[in-house]
């Protein structure tokens, strides 16, 4: 089966502009104790941040999923025993109080003196216990076939984030923890192809969970460490350094859109899917989901992409509560989309359907969307993802260039209906 599904941007908003404009497809998609935090955890830090890359025609960088290795097998254990902080978490499905079990976080020397290196194995230390290796059994028009990723544990009874692309299609879910030898079996509970994450589960108490940075604490510049089973290579989890290049960046993919990216230089392989980027703290910035690869037009080195923690935490709440039978809704403007192809940043309304939000709130054909709820909007993605993961019911503040005069509009998004 093939593990590298790959993702031209550009030839992608190419064909949207000179076949049909996009439509209003809009799918939506520091430190805590309670790993992941709750979302009221962090009032005023709830909104996920909303950005879209320039893609411009001359440069195409095809970006491909970070995938499923197809290699076989299972990785080998991690050893180490960990000392736990415990506290008191309502358990998935349970109305009983689940112990949740953490790590204790890194310590980072005041004065600086300290070692990066000896801060990375501190960090891949901690994090050893919290990140497993999933086997999926996959069937497609080849036949079966197995592929490996990498998951974080949420909870100490049994919750784990991935890639909604290492569950994809499979038949059966496997998980296999730190120092065991065995596979256990897990259950898919929710998944969100739009955002590439989803909610699987194992039958299991006192696991080691993982903490979350708090939303909106990372930087440009700050040291970031991927860990994951990068090829589904013999032994422990592949652990790569690097730092924080860019933020809110936005790709297109087959299925959509993915924004609130965190761009980093730490190496990212196939088997890396849903492994956690994380800080010098040992808290995860990020769930780490695609790569950058270059083609014969272009060349792309050490440019990996990690669903940032800030569009991480909400998509969790929201793959619960559709673990618990709760439909999710998505936020519709109404709108048809194109690029701009004259170098300028946003993306071009091309059609207003009537009685949608869009018209309500008074946008016109030919305006040019800016930004939404003040993120800038470098294209017709940014604007499809910033509406997709969005809220029937919502307000959101987008600002429009007509005429070469700026103009603000308020629009109350709807349910995009099927």
């Amino acid at each position: 089966m093939n593990d590298y599904p790959q993702f031209d941007s550009d030839s992608q908003s190419a064909s949207q502009s000179t076949s049909q404009s996009t439509s209003d497809f809009e799918n939506l998609s520091s430190s805590t104790k309670l790993p992941p935090p709750s979302l009221s955890q962090f009032a005023g830090d709830q909104k996920a941040s909303r950005y879209n890359s320039n893609k411009p025609k001359r440069v195409r960088l095809p970006f491909v999923v970070v995938g499923v290795s197809t290699l076989f097998g299972l990785i080998g254990g991690i050893s180490g025993t960990f000392v736990a902080n415990e506290i008191n978490f309502q358990g998935y499905g349970s109305k009983k109080p689940v112990t949740q079990l953490t790590s204790p976080p890194v310590v980072v020397s005041a004065d600086g003196s300290e070692k990066v290196d000896s801060l990375i194995a501190k960090v891949a230390l901690r994090l050893a216990n919290s990140v497993v290796t999933i086997t999926a059994t996959v069937s497609d028009v080849n036949g079966d076939g197995r592929a490996v990723g990498t998951g974080l544990v949420l909870t100490s009874n049994g919750e784990i984030l991935t890639n909604a692309h290492v569950v994809e299609g499979a038949t059966e879910v496997v998980v296999r923890f730190a120092g065991e030898t065995e596979p256990r079996i897990a259950k898919i509970l929710a998944t969100d192809v739009g955002n590439d994450l989803a909610l699987i589960k194992v039958e299991a108490t006192g696991l080691v969970a993982a903490t979350f940075a708090k939303p909106g604490s990372v930087n440009i510049g700050d040291s970031v460490i991927a860990i994951g089973y990068a090829l589904a290579l013999d032994g422990g989890p592949t652990v790569t350094a690097g730092i924080v290049s860019a933020m809110k960046r936005t790709i297109e993919t087959e299925t959509g859109a993915l924004n609130s990216l965190i761009q980093t230089d730490a190496a990212i392989s196939s088997g890396n899917s849903g492994g956690p980027l994380v800080n010098l703290q040992g808290e995860v910035v990020g769930i780490n989901t695609a790569v950058a690869r270059g083609d014969s037009e272009s060349a792309a080195t050490n440019i990996g992409f990690s669903i940032s923690v800030d569009e991480v935490l909400i998509v969790i709440e929201q793959l619960r509560a559709q673990a618990n039978g709760i439909e999710r809704l998505e936020g519709f403007l109404g709108v048809g989309l194109t690029g701009r192809d004259d170098g300028g940043q946003g993306a071009i309304i091309t059609d207003v359907r009537v009685g949608s939000p869009a018209e309500i709130a008074g946008i016109v054909v030919n305006d040019i969307v800016l930004s939404v709820d003040g993120e800038p909007i470098d294209g017709q993605a940014g604007l499809v993802a910033a509406i997709r993961d969005a809220v029937p019911g919502q307000k959101v503040k987008i600002e429009i260039s007509r005429a070469g005069k700026r103009l603000s509009f308020e629009a109350t998004l709807v349910a995009r209906s099927n």
